[in-house]
């Protein structure tokens, strides 16, 4: 899935989350967050911080790729 705004990613966690039937608590208590937190983070919140929705996508399984038009054409490779 290609993400490119913050409300994609929030759509995207909270349908994951509800598809492993879990709820903001449970999340929030698996990636150490808080509930506050992870409601913002669903709602597409652009303040969100990033480890923390590091962590929230390491409890749910989400495996983050990063990908460049740039490493093609300038044939870079960043790994």
């Amino acid at each position: 899935m290609n993400i490119t705004d913050t409300k994609k990613l929030g759509e995207y966690i909270k349908k994951l989350r509800k598809a492993q039937q879990l709820t903001q608590a449970d999340l929030a208590i698996a990636a150490n967050v808080g509930v506050r937190f992870l409601v913002d983070l669903e709602n597409g919140k652009k303040t969100a911080q990033i480890g923390k929705i590091i962590d929230v996508c390491n409890a749910l399984g989400i495996a983050i790729e990063m990908q460049s038009i740039w490493e093609e054409i300038f044939e870079v490779n960043l790994e």
